[in-house]
């Protein structure tokens, strides 16, 4: 954060021979390499060109609406597109994902009128980390009343310069045919 950047700011010109972290390996080779990637980092600049897609899903509606989207980025040309199930996956390699590609997907159910927990946590888990500088775009499923999205878009906003895609999926239940085509608008947002 602000405090990398401000060390960064008093290294420039300097010649530096170590990085000793306080949690990590200390780096003596490579160093602007190194520097670099603390600036992106630290900046929360986007590492990588791609799109990570978080979803969870209860009875498989939600992560078959996740995989056809990344299917049709695939198809679009997409570098990298990284899914991540939050429920039986790792979330701390979807964080990773979120921080490494400048755009985010999440899908998610409504539940209780929130979302599903493991979402919650994942959402909490970003924003914590001062999460900024990225295209987001929601896909929620929600039979009754779905609220997912809502829910989701007022956890970021304290986030700053989150760019909202204007396609947001509503399924409810099941994938319709009209999904598909808010799917296939929403790959092509992400590829613009």
């Amino acid at each position: 954060g602000a405090q990398v950047q401000a060390v960064l700011e008093k290294l420039a010109g300097v010649e530096t021979a170590a990085i000793c972290p306080l949690h990590g390996p200390q780096l003596t080779e490579d160093i602007g390499y190194y520097l670099d990637l603390y600036n992106t980092w630290s900046s929360y600049g986007v590492e990588s060109e791609g799109v990570c897609i978080a979803y969870t899903s209860v009875y498989g509606n939600t992560k078959y609406a996740a995989e056809l989207l990344a299917e049709a980025l695939r198809g679009r040309g997409c570098p990298k597109v990284a899914i991540t199930d939050l429920a039986r996956e790792d979330m701390a390699e979807a964080v990773e994902d979120a921080f490494r590609y400048g755009k985010l997907v999440l899908a998610t159910t409504t539940y209780n009128a929130e979302i599903f927990p493991f979402m919650k946590h994942f959402i909490d888990d970003l924003t914590e980390r001062g999460y900024q500088n990225r295209t987001i775009g929601l896909i929620e499923n929600g039979t009754w009343a779905p609220m997912a999205a809502k829910v989701m878009r007022a956890m970021f906003e304290k986030s700053k310069n989150i760019t909202w895609l204007e396609t947001t999926v509503t399924i409810k239940s099941a994938v319709t045919q009209e999904n598909r085509e808010q799917i296939a608008k929403m790959a092509d947002e992400l590829m613009a």
